[in-house]
């Protein structure tokens, strides 16, 4: 049979079906072929935050959403061109998110009675009519998987298991996806099980060859690669990014690295990734508890490594003191808070931003920490060695501020030369200091107020550590009021006087009278709906903040500049507080706190309608 060919220049699919249906499995082999094809991508990977939620039911619905385009995309897209539905389930949880015209494929053999029941289906919809404005390909994904596998010697459940490879066989003959790399994964994967490494191979050869000779299938489709800056790249997720970031921080400021970290969503896989790479001089501690995590991680700073803890707002919570402990004794340490929704357990699958007032202000006594927030998963890369550079150079702790849509999010990351990284490395001071002889631990650097960092042992260097306040040099215990007024004062003005670049501003036109401000991952939305705008014709300029204390320089001049200031945040107006107490500026805020990005559509909307109103 020939089948047409078509071009297209991007495509938007979602994977969705049952926990225990490889659906994350299935959307991150179809992501790294898309990669090695050479496409521009973003992915947005969204499952329950119970281990094993009831199968076939709404709450155990898990998803994996890619968009990928031969040309330059900041969003994992809008809404999807093409949802595989893996059971009833997947299809009611989804359906809402699909618009008219776009392409379902449907698992017919879990569209049981019992099924259907379980979410409330009355009728079967591949069957009654009211998919009509959709395009359906009912296709019996589970029994063709184990007709394909009869010869094989596995049991009936492992053939049925095999299903989410089929699916993946299919979807990758219909967008001409590459498929070596899949099989050299599912080898290695099931390395130590032949027969269902066999298995799974087979059945993604058969789900290939379905969509090869079905009549279901009349069209497949090409997406041709992006034409991206010359370098070597890989996909890369957000936590990957940032664990590999840390890596060579600790190489570039010539410190072992050590992370002191307890498991938690979604922050558990910079640990997982960490404790692959003790040949860089990578020390992990898996804590048993945030408190023991994060103190030892300030124990290792006080003994001359680069010290790291990471977790998400729950556990920052409890890090509170310590960190606070931190800024008193002024030694380096990076806090990463991969943020989620709150309060409390919350939602920890699910993204916000609404961690930013607590790493502000959530510490007892006046006690400020340097922020840095990434605006991208490649980012994160970036931002890790920009949190270690500050820690290390003003001996301080850092925030660093990700969250989970940028931590299990991916795209393409260009590989950077060893030459392109900074050198950030301080030196130990390794004699006394004073003009007596003496050791002052608290005499500070004319420049950068930060106090000496010596070693634990060096002779002559012996000198206090602890929570109470210090005296100014010395380091000695100090009860006096002017004292203590003259130490929170200092520790303030070293972190008030950080380096940190000015604030960037995309106005192509320079003349537009409205500027939308993000931070961290709110960047790739608000780019991509001034992209759109611009198309219509409309102005817009774009701002976005990576240091959120201090802030750049500019901060203010930028804003007094434009009529108005849109500020999207995924909480319910944290920065735009801070901004508009500093600035006295309106910011106008726009905030959502579902879980999810923002969509670039919906921005576009809210920007069209400040740019309308007068």
């Amino acid at each position: 049979m020939t089948k047409q060919v078509q071009q297209l220049d991007r495509v938007i699919i979602r994977f969705a079906g049952d926990s225990g249906d490889g659906m994350q499995l299935t959307g991150d082999r179809f992501t790294a072929g898309t990669a090695e094809f050479g496409n521009d991508l973003s992915t947005l990977p969204n499952f329950p935050a119970e281990i094993r939620a009831p199968a076939g039911t709404l709450p155990g619905v898990s998803s994996f959403q890619l968009h990928f385009a031969d040309h330059d995309i900041l969003t994992p897209g809008d809404a999807p061109n093409v949802l595989v539905a893996m059971n009833p389930a997947a299809l009611k949880a989804n359906l809402g998110d699909l618009p008219r015209g776009a392409d379902i494929i449907a698992n017919t053999d879990e569209f049981t009675k019992r099924n259907l029941q379980k979410v409330g289906y009355d009728a079967n919809p591949l069957e009654d009519g009211s998919l009509a404005e959709w395009r359906l390909h009912a296709v019996p994904l589970t029994s063709l998987t184990v007709k394909a596998l009869e010869g094989f010697d596995i049991s009936k459940k492992d053939a049925e298991r095999a299903k989410n490879m089929f699916a993946l066989g299919l979807l990758s003959w219909l967008y001409h996806r590459p498929t070596e790399q899949t099989i050299a994964f599912l080898e290695q994967k099931f390395a130590k099980k032949p027969d269902i490494a066999k298995a799974n191979i087979a059945a993604f050869q058969s789900g290939w060859n379905y969509g090869e000779t079905t009549e279901s299938f009349s069209v497949s489709y090409e997406v041709k690669p992006a034409q991206l800056a010359p370098g070597l790249y890989r996909n890369i997720s957000g936590n990957q990014a940032l664990a590999y970031g840390l890596v060579a921080a600790s190489v570039q400021a010539k410190l072992p690295l050590f992370l002191g970290s307890y498991p938690i969503t979604p922050a558990s896989d910079i640990l997982h990734e960490l404790s692959k790479h003790k040949r860089f001089g990578v020390r992990t501690f898996q804590a048993e508890d945030e408190i023991a995590g994060v103190g030892a991680a300030l124990g290792a700073a006080f003994g001359g490594a680069l010290g790291v803890t990471t977790t998400s707002g729950p556990g920052v919570a409890l890090k509170a003191e310590t960190v606070g402990l931190a800024v008193t004794t002024e030694l380096p340490l990076v806090i990463v808070d991969v943020q989620r929704a709150g309060p409390s357990t919350g939602m920890p699958t699910k993204t916000e931003q609404t961690d930013l007032l607590m790493a502000m202000f959530g510490r007892n006594g006046e006690s400020p920490v340097p922020i840095v927030a990434p605006m991208s998963p490649s980012d994160c890369f970036d931002a890790a060695i920009e949190a270690a550079r500050i820690a290390v150079k003003y001996r301080t702790p850092v925030m660093l501020l990700s969250d989970g849509y940028l931590a299990n999010g991916s795209e393409p990351w260009r590989l950077p030369e060893i030459s392109e990284l900074p050198d950030i490395s301080q030196e130990f001071t390794t004699a006394p200091n004073g003009e007596d002889g003496r050791f002052l631990p608290f005499k500070r650097d004319e420049e950068t107020l930060a106090r000496p960092w010596a070693i634990p042992g060096t002779p002559g260097l012996e000198h206090r550590i602890g929570g109470i306040e210090k005296a100014d040099g010395t380091g000695n215990i100090s009860y006096d009021p002017n004292n203590h007024d003259l130490m929170v004062r200092l520790r303030a003005a070293k972190i008030a006087g950080i380096d940190v670049p000015d604030l960037e501003v995309d106005d192509p036109d320079g003349d537009a009278r409205v500027l939308v401000l993000g931070w961290g991952s709110t960047y790739g939305p608000i780019a991509a709906a001034a992209r759109r705008i611009r198309r219509e014709g409309g102005k817009v300029a774009h701002a976005h903040l990576r240091h959120l204390n201090p802030l750049p320089a500019n901060t203010g001049e930028v804003l007094k500049h434009y009529d108005k200031v849109l500020l999207p945040e995924i909480n319910l107006g944290q920065l735009a507080l801070l901004l508009r107490a500093r600035y006295l500026v309106d910011i106008i805020s726009y905030n959502r706190v579902r879980g999810l990005p923002f969509k670039a559509e919906e921005l576009a909307g809210v920007i069209q309608d400040v740019i309308d109103s007068d």
